[in-house]
């Protein structure tokens, strides 16, 4: 299998990175964020992306950069919230090892405090938030070799649940 050795997905504040520079460590392995990426090209934050430019545009550069990792990154990826809307990023990751992790409102509350530097959630969060999940939670899960739930769990018990899952070994 060509590409990263495990790709992160699911919603904003789940613990992406997180769990993925755990993962990574544990595995022996680089890490790739391709939120990072997009910051470190655009020279500004995702959230300015949305403001000045709005979501297609954004969505444009996420998918470039998703493209790129998915083919230069063999380590531990993560990926965007909204990095599975793409259909052709989809694509590419039907042959990955992906995992995707879950949580609820309450678990986003309190970990996100769903607050304003969150572009998509600006008004009424929770509401959106679930909205978002709605509108996302089949894609993460068409995607997803493994489910991997994440509320009320700490990183360490969510990095151990995602290498159970995937039945890897640490380095």
């Amino acid at each position: 299998m060509s590409g990263p050795l495990v790709v992160l997905v699911g919603p904003m504040g789940v613990g992406k990175s997180t769990v993925g520079q755990q993962l990574a460590e544990r595995l022996g392995v680089g890490y790739r964020d391709t939120d990072d990426d997009i910051v470190a090209e655009q020279g500004r934050t995702i959230a300015e992306i949305f403001v000045d430019e709005g979501e297609p545009v954004f969505r444009a550069i996420e998918k470039r950069a998703v493209h790129s990792a998915l083919a230069e990154h063999d380590g531990v990826l993560a990926l965007g919230g909204g990095a599975i809307l793409d259909e052709d990023t989809r694509a590419l990751l039907a042959g990955q090892r992906v995992v995707y992790l879950s949580m609820d409102v309450e678990e986003a509350v309190k970990r996100t405090g769903l607050n304003a530097a969150r572009p998509l959630l600006a008004v009424n969060p929770r509401k959106q938030w679930r909205e978002l999940m709605e509108a996302r939670r089949h894609l993460y899960e068409g995607i997803a070799t493994a489910v991997v739930p994440t509320d009320g769990r700490t990183p360490d018990e969510v990095t151990q649940a995602c290498l159970d899952a995937l039945e890897l070994k640490e380095a």
